[in-house]
């Protein structure tokens, strides 16, 4: 049975605007009966590294915080602390970054709450029994809240090809330490052609695992050292570390999808999910800038299913025209593979895949357009 996915475009008129038609999806997946008087709803996005400019408006978190209010329900703004060296590595550090960023209390209506305590340490073993793991480590905020809402800006990610709902429920809530657990077998590769030398990824790496030993100075990456973090990726100026794309980066979706369920446990039937397909940059938010777009502003998903609505979100990028000035180079005919033509050899398959085999959601939707 299909999964219905509510969609709302982003045509407006004087008199229905996008907050209105944000309402509207919140409706739709009725959340007034996920949540109860007194609880505590926790909103789950990502703030954005400081430098990004593609991260969800604040405007929009203070809708969903308005219904959330109308609910009679207690929301919280929350993330977990990072793995790499950046601007939210600490709570501290977060909130500031995330006030920066126009999420301060002013502008949503709702106080910040960093999940997993000041270093990233205050976290909770939830019990899941899945096929890899046998309990995941969850920012303690996620665990003890009463119900979740996921907050999602789609768009492409080095690792696992796209993120959406599942990477902000699976990465996005787990503590320093299972962040850790997902990525400690992946570690990337240097071109040695390509590397200049020039000493920025040992700079931001937060593990100590890149050196310089070799007479040319080319950066190496120790695996036994590496985090798996992927944050030199992000900051190397020639684009000369890569992972290599193999049954480790298809580990570490499996893994994700199943910290995912230990985010949900509990939860399960007091959680929704919103994709906001804006602004479709080729790397997360964890960068400390935003690229050209991928493709058009395409519009907004709501649903139950946190599975539905990442293969609903990958469908409606890929049956775009790719941006002919971003680094798309393949995949941009309509119907193309956006993301393989982002990140060649990736298996961004793999999240939903084995989403679905574990019973999270469902790959079966149905687009519910939101009409004005």
């Amino acid at each position: 049975m299909a999964v219905p996915v509510y969609f709302s475009d982003l045509k407006t008129t004087f008199t229905l605007n996008l907050y209105d038609k944000l309402g509207m999806l919140l409706e739709k997946i009725s959340l007034k009966s996920k949540i109860r008087k007194g609880e505590l709803v926790a909103l789950k996005l990502h703030f954005g590294e400081k430098g990004n400019s593609s991260f969800i408006r604040p405007t929009f978190v203070r809708k969903i915080v308005e219904v959330v209010k109308q609910c009679q329900g207690k929301p919280f703004l929350t993330d977990t602390s990072t793995l790499y060296l950046g601007s939210r590595r600490d709570a501290v550090s977060h909130i500031k970054t995330a006030i920066e960023h126009g999420f301060d209390y002013a502008v949503v209506g709702a106080p910040i709450v960093i999940a997993d305590g000041i270093r990233g340490i205050g976290a909770v073993e939830v019990e899941i029994n899945k096929p890899i793991y046998r309990s995941v480590n969850i920012g303690s905020e996620i665990v003890h809240s009463d119900a979740i809402i996921g907050i999602s800006h789609f768009k492409g990610h080095g690792l696992v090809g796209f993120g959406g709902a599942l990477k902000n429920l699976g990465m996005g809530c787990a503590s320093r330490q299972g962040k850790l657990n997902m990525h400690s077998t992946v570690a990337p590769r240097v071109s040695s052609r390509a590397c200049t030398g020039c000493g920025t990824c040992a700079r931001w790496c937060a593990f100590g695992a890149i050196s310089y030993q070799d007479s040319e100075k080319k950066a190496h990456i120790s695996p036994k050292t590496c985090g798996g973090c992927g944050q030199c990726l992000t900051v190397c100026p020639e684009k000369a570390i890569k992972f290599s794309w193999d049954a480790k980066t298809q580990e570490v979706q499996k893994k994700l999808v199943e910290y995912a369920c230990g985010a949900l446990k509990g939860k399960e039937k007091k959680s929704a999910f919103l994709n906001f397909i804006i602004q479709v940059t080729p790397d997360c938010d964890c960068f400390s800038s935003s690229n050209t777009p991928i493709v058009r502003d395409i519009g907004i998903l709501a649903s139950t299913d946190p599975v539905a609505i990442d293969q609903a979100s990958v469908d409606l990028v890929n049956r775009q025209e790719g941006n002919q000035d971003s680094v798309l180079s393949k995949g941009c005919e309509p119907g193309g593979d956006k993301f393989r033509g982002l990140y060649p050899d990736s298996e961004w398959e793999v999240q939903l895949n084995y989403g679905e085999q574990i019973g999270l959601g469902s790959r079966k939707y149905e687009i519910v357009k939101v009409d004005l």
